[in-house]
């Protein structure tokens, strides 16, 4: 199992400094689970489990924050990741934040004020559904600042990042790549699903006729932006059970890598006697 969850961290990193093609990394990839689906469901729990376990050390120890983002085309899966990966993190320790357009308030301000004001503290996961690259993806795409405005936030994300880090922060970056049929697949299924049509949003068509546009600014991003302290992993997502193995493998390698441990107990607690 420790093996496996290496070879899913190393397979999926995108190295620093790489030019990234996303037509090069196949969304139905099924790397490390050469039996299938049943197998992945039982790797699935087995790795939940022990994310929750290493969760649980995380708030106990509160000596390490961990920030994981969640970035992908519509339908890719952010929310059913969150559902499925972390189904037994204590809620006590764990945030989602969810970054839609900025407020009239936080559009007064720079676009990492918002973002900043939401990472975790010691001891918390926090998991940013959406996050501050809509600012060099959606920004780009639909011509919301100029150019030379957006094309300098890949120094600026990096040098946040890097503070970040630099301050006890581990971050880990998950972009789910699904396919342009698949998506399609997927919108189909909530139209003709009466329980998924609060989900179906008019504007995914819209945005859909973007797909090329988001392809190249998601590849920029990427590229731009994983580094040794902030990495990005491109994560299969045509099968949601694989997607969530690939991802729930690199956590719990990651958080394995911190040698946390429990606290030790307080002076004189095997004195105490209960009566």
């Amino acid at each position: 199992m420790s093996s496996l969850r290496k070879q899913l961290r190393e397979h999926y990193q995108v190295p620093p400094d790489k030019k990234l093609r996303l037509s090069a990394r196949d969304p139905d990839n099924l790397y490390g689970v050469p039996d299938g689906k049943d197998q992945g469901l039982e790797l699935r729990d087995t790795l939940t489990e022990r994310l929750g376990e290493l969760q649980n050390l995380l708030y106990a120890q509160q000596k390490h924050r961990v920030l994981v983002i969640l970035q992908g085309m519509d339908t890719s899966g952010k929310d059913s990741t969150i559902r499925r990966v972390f189904r037994v993190v204590d809620p006590l320790g764990v945030r989602v934040a969810s970054f839609r357009a900025p407020n009239k308030d936080e559009i007064t301000r720079d676009y990492l004020w918002r973002v900043h004001r939401r990472v975790p503290s010691n001891g918390e996961l926090v998991i940013f559904n959406r996050s501050h690259y809509e600012d060099v993806l959606v920004a780009r795409v639909r011509r919301l600042v100029p150019k030379r405005q957006w094309r300098k936030r890949y120094d600026h994300i990096n040098d946040f990042e890097r503070m970040l880090t630099d301050e006890g922060t581990t971050i880990l970056k998950f972009f789910l790549h699904i396919s342009h049929e698949e998506q399609k697949r997927r919108l189909q299924r909530r139209l003709e699903d009466p329980t998924k049509h609060w989900k179906f949003d008019i504007s995914d068509i819209n945005e859909r006729s973007f797909w090329p546009e988001y392809v190249r600014a998601y590849e920029e991003a990427i590229s731009r932006t994983s580094t040794p302290w902030a990495p990005w992993y491109v994560i299969p997502a045509n099968h949601k059970w694989y997607r969530d193995v690939a991802v729930a493998g690199i956590l719990v390698d990651t958080l394995n890598a911190l040698r946390m441990r429990f606290p030790p107990p307080p002076p004189g607690l095997d004195e105490i006697v209960l009566e």
